[in-house]
Order: structure tokens, then C-alpha cells, then sequence
């Protein structure tokens, strides 16, 4: 990982089993520092949880008070982005985003986790909130542009000067300029310069870190340009309906009636698109299961199983179950889907879920050994196998995930993936089908394993069919193929 530039015209973060993978690189010619003599920025080191870290302690004052605080009555996004534009970040607001950074930057805990637990610790306003996680998940989407701008070349550097980037930010976005406190010997003049060279460097101005951008050239090619643009922009906030209670419009209606807005979403008929800062998991809508927050396009691999009423399902990596979920919905609660996954904790997340749906023909099995696999040889009508994947394709939600280098991984990553779905096949009857599914947008880990995969076991398995979801439709990366089982 270096500072070094490279021409980007010639090369136009996140595992499922909790390998984040996370690098970092300013590619200008001023800035040639190596990064991988240390280690919290060289992808060996995780943003899981350190029980040795403790987080900065954000002492409340009476004047962050709701009543105190003219921010927090807002009544929207713009509202708040307007007032911001006027009067700057609220000392409280400040303190907040601070904490929040640190929480990732120097505690080294991830993204996600760190918005739930100071969101859980500070109360405040749902859209306060959303306002503060949008500008927040900016700053990561655009980390190496807001580093070079606040001249930080090493990662101990962002460890002493967190400040520097929400300074930097506001400078970006023509907002007042908050206090830089202890940091006297920083070049404030140059400001304007080197927002505006930062700006002409496409892998900046698209947040995209080196290793990626020589990952992403490598496999996808003159392909890759599109797509590393559209993972540096804004996700999108999706639910899935749970046809097991009501229909789309009915959940739609419902959702109105508690002030959150949404739109229907072409070419997935279970989806709504969230358009306003609301408090998803508080309404009652949620509570009674009427939907889950799922993206359109995970949504687009559950329809493409086509799981049917009184089949015996298999999710062969069903983690906390959003996929589950929606086989067990479109069987209508005949049949059985059994749902496996060599991590307890996520099975006994899918069942608080699946009561609160209603799915109920939903059988957790854990994989504590081998034999589990084996005594389900050929009792599937269909096996879904969501593999382990680099990420690549969700990058944009886990803006994080992207600022170490993932390269390292991805050998064992490949093995991991082809060894699953040799073994997992096996599951299906012949005449039943096998459907591989990733979040990932590079060949190697999609039909790229597939082609082995059937070069593998020729006169056993047929490709049926395969799609690809990529970030430039505005949802999320995925990669899906479909395999009949015919010896």
C-alpha cells in the first residue's frame, strides 16, 4: 500500500465470515509512504471488536439537551443541511462525529458498529441521526480524499489528528470551519488547492484506495471506470415485504401512516425503497413483521431460487437468515427450509427473526462437523450457497471496509469458496438444482468459480443460467448462477 500515483487510465472489504479487509492509499507523487510496516492499516489487523480498547467517554452537557439544542428540532434532511451550511456543526454534533471516528480510526472497530453503539449511547432525533450518518459515511466513501486534504500520509497520522478530517470535510462541502484545536502547525491556506487537485484525481474524487483500483482494472477491465464510480456514491435504504403478512402496497400504506416514506422499486416486487430519515426498527410496522431490510439486489437472488411451496429448501449459509426469510415467504409455509451455518449465534439471530415474521417452516442446523453435510447428500430440491465473498459489491453501504488491502485474503478466499461449493452441491437430488450466489463483482469469485466447478464434474452438473448485479444499476453487487443437478 503507497501514496504512489498511478495512471489511472491504464487501471480504469468486507467478508461474510467477519474479515474486513481495509487499506489505505493517497496516490499522489508527493506522498510516497508505505503503509505496510504498519499494521493497523496493512489488513492484518481487523475493525472487529478489541475488548482491550476503550472508548473515549462523551460527557453529556446541559446544552446538549433536546430543548437546548435549535439543531435538534429540525424537521428534515434539508433542513438540517441548511442550517449546517449556515451556522456550521453544533458543538455536539462535533463532539458526536469526533467520537464516532475515533471509534473506527483509532479504536479500530467498524463502521456499523461503532453508529450503534454511540447512536445507543446518545439519544437522539432519528433524523438528526440519518442527517449525521450520511455526512459521516461521506468521509469514509472519500477517506484518501479527505487524508490528502488534511496532508495525513500515515495512519498514525489519522490517530493524532482525527479533527483535521471533519475540518477538511467542511471545507470540501463550503461550511463554516469548525475549531482545530492543538493544530497550530497546520496549513490552512492551502485548503481550497488541494480540494480542487483532489478533485481532478479520479480515484480520490470516486474514494477508491489503490489496491482496488488495481484489483478492479485487473478482472474487470474498461468495465471497471463505471463501476468504481457508482461504489463511491450514497447507498440506497431497501426493506423487503413479508408476503407471509400483507402485500407491498399494504405495507406501504401502513409505513405512511407511521411517517416514513417510500417508493416501489422496478423489476423487484417485494421492494420499497426508503426515501427519508425514519426510524425503521421503532415503527410498528417493523415490530410485527410485516418487513426486513434487505437490498433490491440480495432481493433479486431469492426470487431467482424460485423456492415453491412443499419443496425441501436448503440455505447451506444462511448466517442471520435475510435470505432465509424471503424462501421461507414465497413457499408460503409449506415444505421445509432448513437453515445451516457454522455460527450458532447467527442461527439463534435467524430464529428471534423468523417468529417475528411468522416463517415457520424454518429449520436452524449449526455445521459443527462435516457429517452434517454428508448425512444430506441428495435430499434437497434446491441448495442455495451464499459463499463467503470479498465484498466488493456492498462496499458502498460499509464505506469503511474498503481502507485495507483485501488482495491477501483473496487466494484463501477462492479456496474457501470452491471447497464449499464442491461439498455443499452434493446436497442436491439430481433432477434438483444448486443455485451460488456472492456479493461480489469480480470473475474470480463468480463464473469464474463456476467454470472450474463444472470442468470439475462434467456429466453431473448443467449451468441453467447466471446473472450479475452490478453497483451501476444502483443497487448493490451480486452475482447469482443456477445449476441443475443431472447425474
Amino acid at each position: 500500500m503507497t501514496f504512489e500515483k498511478k495512471d489511472s487510465r491504464k487501471q480504469s472489504a468486507h467478508y461474510k465470515n467477519n474479515n474486513k479487509p481495509v487499506a489505505h492509499s493517497n496516490n499522489q507523487k508527493d506522498n510516497q509512504t508505505e503503509f505496510k510496516k504498519d499494521r493497523k492499516f496493512s489488513g492484518k489487523k481487523d475493525f472487529s471488536r478489541n475488548s482491550d480498547n476503550k472508548r473515549t467517554s462523551f460527557k453529556p452537557r446541559n446544552s446538549d439537551k433536546f430543548k437546548f439544542r435549535e439543531e435538534s428540532r429540525l424537521a428534515d434532511t434539508q433542513a438540517h443541511t441548511e442550517h449546517v451550511k449556515r451556522k456550521g456543526f453544533s458543538e455536539f454534533q462535533l463532539r458526536l462525529v469526533t467520537s464516532i471516528l475515533e471509534d473506527v480510526l483509532v479504536m479500530h472497530n467498524s463502521l456499523d458498529r461503532a453508529y450503534a453503539f454511540w447512536f445507543n449511547k446518545v439519544k437522539i432525533d432519528p433524523v438528526e441521526q440519518g442527517f449525521l450518518i450520511k455526512q459521516i459515511n461521506f468521509m469514509f466513501s472519500r477517506l484518501s480524499l479527505f487524508a490528502f486534504v488534511s496532508n495525513l500520509k500515515r495512519p498514525s497520522d489519522f490517530e493524532r489528528h482525527v479533527g483535521r478530517l471533519t475540518f477538511a470535510y467542511c471545507a470540501y462541502k463550503d461550511w463554516p470551519l469548525p475549531e482545530l484545536e492543538g493544530e497550530e502547525g497546520f496549513d490552512r491556506r492551502g485548503l481550497k488547492k488541494r480540494i480542487a487537485e483532489a478533485k481532478d484525481d479520479p480515484l480520490y474524487n470516486d474514494g477508491c484506495p489503490l489496491w482496488l483500483q488495481e484489483l478492479g482494472y485487473s478482472e474487470l477491465k474498461s468495465k471497471w471506470d463505471e463501476e468504481r464510480k457508482a461504489l463511491g456514491g450514497e447507498s440506497h435504504r431497501f426493506i423487503r415485504t413479508n408476503t407471509i403478512k400483507g402485500t407491498r402496497d399494504e405495507l406501504a400504506h401502513k409505513l405512511s401512516d407511521e411517517g416514513v416514506v417510500t417508493k416501489s422499486v422496478g423489476g423487484v416486487p417485494l421492494a420499497l425503497e426508503v426515501t427519508s430519515n425514519s426510524a425503521l426498527f421503532r415503527t410498528k410496522a417493523f415490530k410485527e413483521g410485516l418487513f426486513e431490510q434487505q437490498d433490491a439486489g440480495s432481493q433479486l437472488i431469492g426470487q431467482f431460487v424460485d423456492a415453491k411451496s412443499g419443496e425441501r429448501v436448503i440455505d447451506a449459509c444462511a448466517g442471520s437468515g435475510g435470505k432465509t426469510l424471503q424462501l421461507a415467504a414465497s413457499m408460503e409455509g409449506k415444505g421445509v427450509i432448513i437453515a445451516m451455518d457454522t455460527e450458532a449465534w447467527k442461527l439463534e439471530d435467524l430464529k428471534k427473526r423468523a417468529k417475528r415474521a411468522g416463517a415457520f417452516n424454518i429449520e436452524p442446523r449449526l455445521i459443527d462437523s462435516t457429517k452434517v453435510i454428508k448425512r444430506m447428500v441428495e435430499s434437497a430440491d434446491k441448495v442455495l450457497i451464499d459463499a463467503p465473498c470479498s465484498g466488493t459489491g456492498v462496499i458502498r453501504r460499509m464505506p469503511d471496509s474498503k481502507w485495507r488491502d483485501g488482495r491477501e485474503h483473496l487466494k484463501e478466499l477462492r479456496d474457501v469458496q470452491a471447497d464449499i461449493l464442491e461439498r455443499y452441491s452434493k446436497m442436491a437430488k439430481v433432477g434438483g438444482y444448486v443455485i451460488y450466489s456472492t456479493c461480489s463483482i469480480m470473475p474470480s469469485e463468480n463464473e469464474k468459480q463456476i467454470e472450474k466447478f463444472l470442468e470439475n464434474n462434467q456429466g453431473k452438473f448443467e449451468l441453467v443460467e447466471d446473472k450479475h448485479i452490478m453497483p451501476s444499476s444502483g443497487f448493490d453487487g451480486f452475482y447469482m448462477a443456477k445449476l441443475k443437478r443431472i447425474g
